[in-house]
C-alpha cells in the first residue's frame, strides 16, 4: 500500500519565455515523487501513483505467484467525462529480485499505454460501440539487466465501468457485460504469464480519517465517530501478472524441488515504479504535449506504509526517487526508532492517543540475560552484542549481528529486517514455542523465512510456503501474526518446535495477500508483536508463568474498526473484483454468487437505505456487535455466509423505520474461520463486510 505518503518529485517548475512550454528539471538530474497521495508533488501526477503492491501464490494454481501493481487513487466511480485510465508517456514497472548475489533487478516487467478516440464527435466516453480514450499496452521483460523484449504487443485494458448503456447495451455500448471485458483483456505473455491491466475496485481497506487523525482510529465509535473505510466504493487501476514460480525461481525450479515450505532459494522480492522522462512540451495553439529526456522514477512501492508511516514528511520525496538497491542508510533510523513508537510508550507520548492504548511496547522484556528496553533510543538487544548467547545465531557478530545490533537503535532487531531484508530462519527469529523460557537464542519454531540480504524496501515472499485457502477455518487476515499465535496456543502445532505448516505462514508481511489487514499488523508491529512471538515478551510477563499475559492480549486484540475490503475478492484470476460502476449504488441491488464469489457492484448518488459498519469485536470469540442506520422505512436482514458463499443463519429480519440500530450475533454453531455478513433493504444486499471467528 504505497497509500497516502509521498510525492514531491523535487522538481523545479521553470516556465521557460518560450511559448508553450513546460520543463521539468533538477540540478540533480531527478524528479521526486510517491504513490496514493503521500507527498505533496505525486498528488498531482495520480496516473504515475503507486498505491499497492501484492504478491501471493495463486491461490487457484499454486504453481504460480501473483503479482498485483496498483496505481492512480481513489477513482470515484462516476467520475466522468474524464474518467481515469493509464497514462501516456509513463513506463509502469514491475521489479523481481530473486538472487542477492546479483546487482539490481533480476527480472523487470515494463508497460507502456497507448491510448486513441474512436469517436472525437462526441463528449461521452463510449457511444455506439466506439470509445474514446480507447486504451492498449505494451509488457516488456528484461532479465538481469538485458535489453527488453516484448512479450506482450498490444493488450486491452477495458473501458471505465461507466453504466449499463454504455456498456452492456448492445445498440448504444459494446454490447457485453464488465465481466466479459475483463476475461477478454486476460492476456498471455509469450514467456508464460497471465496479465491483466485495467480498472478494478480498490483492494485495499483503512479508516485513513482516524490514522491520519495523530492515529487516533475509531472502533466502536458510532456516528460521526466511527470507523470509516476510506477507500470503500473506490477504483484504481491494476497490473495483475501470474508468472510461473519457476519462471520467477533463480534457478529455474519449479515449487515442487523445494527442500522444504521455507527454502531459502524460493524467496523472492518485488518491488513497482513509475517513471516519467524529464522535459514535457506543450504546444499553445493545439494542446498536444511531446515528451524528451532520461527516464526518471517519480513512483515506488514495495512494503506498504512505508513512505506513508515510517518516513517522515521531510524524507519522503528523497526516499521516492531511490530503489532498493540505492538506499540512503541516513533513513534506517527512521525504522529503528520508528515515530510511531513514541505514541506506544506511557514514558514519550503513550496518552496522547487514546486508541493505542492497547499498544505498548516492552520497555522491561525479561530475560535470563536481563530485562529489555526497547523503548524509542533505549539499547534493545544491543545489550548482548557479542555476547556467547548469540553464537550461531542470526546475532552473532560473525554473522548479521553488526547490522541488526545498533546502539541506541532498539527496533533494529525487528523492525528493519521486516522491511529491509525479510526475516531468516534463524535464533531468534522463530517462535518461542519450543525455547528455553526466558532465551530467545535458543531453538524454536520456525514459522517464517522470507530473508533476502539485499537491504532495501520490498514486499518479499517465500514461494515454498503452501497457500492457505480462502474457506480454512483458519484463515485469517492477520498473516503472519496469526500463525505465531498459531504455532505458540494451538495443540495442532504447539507440542514441539519441528517445522510444520501453520494456516496464514503464507501472509504479511511474507508477501501480503489481498485480505491482509497490513495496518493492524504493521501497527501491531511497532507495538512489538514480533519481539513477543519470538520469546521478547512483554513487561508483565513473568518467568515461569503464561507469556498470555494481558499487555500481550491487548495488541493481538487492537483493532482499527476497519479489518475488511468492501466487497469479496474473486476466487480466479485477476482475483481483484470488477470495479464499481458510475451508475448503480454501491453495493446496492446485488446479487450473491456462489460460484464466483461475486459481487455485482455499483454506486450512484443517492443515499443506500441501510448502511452497515464494521462488526465490533473482530475477530469474533463470543459475540459481536452489528451496528447499521436505516435511511427510511425499510424490511432490513442481516445474513452470514460462509467464504463458499453457503448460508449460515439469520441474524436480523424485520421492518424498520430511519434510525440508529444495532444487533449482537452469537456464533455458537460454526467452526472459526472467516465469513462474511451480508445486509439487505427490501430483499436487495447493500453492502457486505467480513467477519473472523476465532474459537
Amino acid at each position: 500500500m504505497k497509500k497516502y505518503t509521498s510525492v514531491l518529485l523535487k522538481l523545479i517548475l521553470v516556465m521557460l519565455p518560450i511559448s508553450g512550454i513546460v520543463y521539468y528539471n533538477t540540478d540533480r538530474n531527478y524528479l521526486e515523487a510517491s504513490s496514493h497521495r503521500e507527498a505533496p508533488l505525486i498528488a498531482n501526477d495520480p496516473l504515475a501513483d503507486n498505491t499497492d503492491l501484492y504478491a501471493f501464490r495463486s491461490p487457484d494454481d499454486t504453481t504460480t505467484v501473483t503479482v498485483i501493481a496498483n496505481y492512480i487513487p481513489l477513482q470515484v466511480p462516476q467520475g466522468g467525462p474524464n474518467y481515469a485510465s493509464f497514462g501516456e508517456n509513463i513506463r509502469y514497472e514491475v521489479h523481481i529480485k530473486n538472487d542477492a548475489s546479483t546487482a539490481g533487478d533480476d527480472i523487470t516487467y515494463r508497460f507502456t499505454f497507448t491510448k486513441v478516440n474512436e469517436d472525437s464527435t462526441t463528449f461521452f466516453n463510449i457511444r455506439l460501440g466506439k470509445q474514446n480514450l480507447k486504451t492498449t499496452y505494451k509488457c516488456e521483460k528484461s532479465l538481469k539487466g538485458s535489453a527488453f523484449t516484448t512479450i506482450v504487443a498490444s493488450g486491452t485494458v477495458p473501458p471505465p465501468n461507466i453504466g449499463p448503456r454504455s456498456i452492456d447495451n448492445a445498440t448504444l455500448g459494446l454490447g457485453k457485460s464488465y465481466n466479459q471485458l475483463i476475461t477478454a483483456a486476460i492476456a498471455t505473455g509469450t514467456s508464460g504469464e497471465t496479465i491483466y491491466c485495467g480498472p478494478a475496485e480498490d483492494p485495499f481497506f483503512v479508516d485513513l480519517g482516524g490514522i491520519f487523525d495523530l492515529g487516533q482510529t475509531r472502533a466502536g465509535g458510532t456516528g460521526d465517530n466511527a470507523p470509516a473505510d476510506a477507500v470503500a466504493c473506490k477504483n484504481i487501476h491494476s497490473i495483475v501478472l501470474k508468472i510461473p514460480i519457476s519462471s520467477l525461481q533463480k534457478a529455474g525450479k519449479d515449487v515442487t524441488k523445494a527442500a522444504n515450505i521455507l527454502d531459502a532459494d524460493y524467496v523472492v522480492g518485488i518491488w513497482a515504479s513509475a517513471s516519467r522522462q524529464q522535459t514535457r512540451v506543450m504546444d499553445n495553439t493545439t494542446g498536444k504535449q511531446t515528451t524528451s529526456g532520461n527516464w526518471v522514477q517519480v513512483s515506488r512501492i514495495g512494503m506498504p506504509l512505508t513512505n506513508e508511516a515510517v518516513i517522515p514528511i521531510g524524507s519522503k520525496d528523497r526516499w521516492n526517487l531511490l530503489t532498493p538497491y540505492t538506499e540512503d542508510p541516513n533513513m534506517d533510523k527512521y525504522f529503528t526508532n520508528p515515530e510511531l513508537g513514541l505514541y506506544m510508550d506511557d514514558a514519550q507520548f503513550g496518552g496522547a492517543v487514546p486508541a493505542f492504548a492497547k499498544l505498548r511496547t516492552q520497555r522491561a522484556s525479561a530475560t535470563v540475560l536481563g530485562n529489555v528496553d526497547f523503548g524509542n533510543s533505549k539499547q534493545g538487544l544491543y545489550v548482548i552484542y557479542g555476547h556467547p548467547a548469540t553464537k550461531g545465531s542470526a546475532l552473532d557478530t560473525a554473522i548479521f549481528g553488526k547490522y541488526l545490533l545498533r546502539p541506541n537503535q532498539p527496533r533494529s532487531v525487528d523492525l528493519l529486517p521486516i522491511f529491509y531484508t525479510g526475516v531468516p530462519n534463524l535464533a531468534p527469529y522463530q517462535l518461542a514455542t519450543g525455547k528455553t523460557p526466558g532465551n530467545p537464542f535458543t531453538a524454536g519454531k520456525p514459522f517464517i523465512n522470507n530473508f533476502l540480504p539485499t537491504f532495501g524496501d520490498m514486499l518479499r515472499l517465500n514461494m515454498a510456503v503452501p497457500i492457505t485457502p480462502r474457506n480454512h477455518p483458519k484463515f485469517s487476515s492477520l498473516g503472519i501474526v496469526n500463525a505465531a499465535v498459531l504455532g505458540l496456543t494451538d495443540t495442532a502445532y504447539n507440542k514441539n518446535n519441528s517445522l510444520q505448516f501453520i494456516p496464514n505462514m503464507d501472509g504479511f508481511p511474507n508477501g501480503r495477500r489481498l485480505e491482509d489487514d497490513v495496518t493492524r499488523i504493521e501497527l501491531q508491529a511497532v507495538s512489538g508483536v514480533a519481539l513477543a512471538a519470538v520469546g521478547l515478551w512483554y513487561d508483565d510477563w513473568v518467568i515461569g508463568q503464561s507469556p498470555l499475559t494481558p499487555k500481550l492480549l491487548n495488541v493481538l486484540g487492537y483493532t482499527t474498526g476497519v479489518e475488511a475490503n468492501d466487497t469479496i475478492f474473486k476466487a480466479n484470476f485477476p482475483y481483484v473484483q470488477t470495479p464499481w460502476s458510475g451508475f448503480g449504488r454501491c453495493g446496492g441491488g446485488n446479487a450473491l454468487s456462489t460460484a464466483t464469489k461475486d459481487i455485482s457492484n455499483g454506486i450512484g448518488l443517492q443515499a443506500p437505505l441501510v448502511v452497515l459498519g464494521q462488526n465490533y469485536p473482530n475477530p469474533v470469540v463470543q459475540s459481536t456487535t452489528f451496528k447499521y442506520h436505516v435511511a427510511s422505512d425499510a424490511r432490513i436482514s442481516l445474513s452470514i455466509y460462509d467464504m463458499t458463499g453457503k448460508f449460515i443463519e439469520t441474524v436480523l429480519d424485520k421492518t424498520q423505520s430511519q434510525n440508529e440500530y444495532e444487533v449482537t450475533w452469537q456464533p455458537k454453531q460454526i467452526p472459526s474461520g472467516l465469513y462474511f455478513a451480508a445486509i439487505r433493504a427490501n430483499g436487495e444486499i447493500m453492502q457486505t463486510i467480513k467477519v473472523t471467528v476465532v474459537k
